[in-house]
């Protein structure tokens, strides 16, 4: 008797369907895994990504994070601006002055102009004097999307035989441009400059 080869073909479709069953079930079950555990992460992520203003809304740390960035970089640029702007003697005011300018707007410009017009300037080269930053303490508010500070500035003027001690008050707004370095490593610039107050607090001999 002749043996026929259909057993042998059954055999292995029987295999080969087995075989498919086992994939689809597989992909089935990886599926699943992966669709759980996506909406597992999801879920801990809104649960882990708000926060709480203090004012009861709800704010994406996201934004929470960027502004806590801002926050740091405006105090730092503030810090540099008025240093750079405050901080000056016959020998360095020039180069002082000019990244000053690089950290502001027309504001700040137009102050540095009737600074040299006033002979602010005259005076530091005829005098030799010192003009020494003592500390800056910035202060950064944002309403509606527009950022604000009040900065308090101390300084000495030695003038040789005295020195002076001041206070200045001044106020601004801060807005996001390209950074520049080393000109403006920050990316921000200070408009609507303006020398609020200027307090004589004492005087002393060297």
């Amino acid at each position: 008797m002749m043996k026929t080869p259909y057993k042998n073909i059954y055999a292995v479709l029987k295999t080969n369907r087995f075989i498919v069953l086992a994939v689809v079930i597989c992909s089935l079950l990886s599926s699943c895994f992966a669709i759980w555990m996506v909406f597992n992460i999801n879920k801990k992520t809104l649960n882990n990504a708000f926060a709480i203003n203090t004012d009861g809304s709800i704010i994406p740390l996201k934004l929470v994070s960027q502004k806590e960035n801002f926050k740091v970089e405006a105090l730092a640029h503030l810090q540099l601006f008025h240093n750079y702007f405050y901080n000056i003697d016959a020998s360095n005011y020039e180069k002082n002055l000019e990244k000053a300018l690089w950290l502001g707007n027309s504001s700040v410009d137009n102050l540095y102009r009737q600074k040299k017009a006033g002979g602010v300037y005259n005076r530091l080269l005829q005098y030799s004097l010192v003009q020494k930053v003592l500390s800056i303490d910035s202060q950064v508010e944002e309403q509606n999307g527009t950022y604000s500070f009040k900065t308090v500035t101390v300084f000495e003027i030695n003038r040789g035989s005295i020195i002076d001690t001041y206070q200045l008050i001044s106020t601004g707004n801060l807005m996001t441009v390209d950074r520049n370095f080393p000109n403006n490593p920050h990316g921000l610039l200070i408009t609507d400059y303006f020398e609020k107050s200027l307090k004589k607090l004492n005087n002393k001999n060297p």
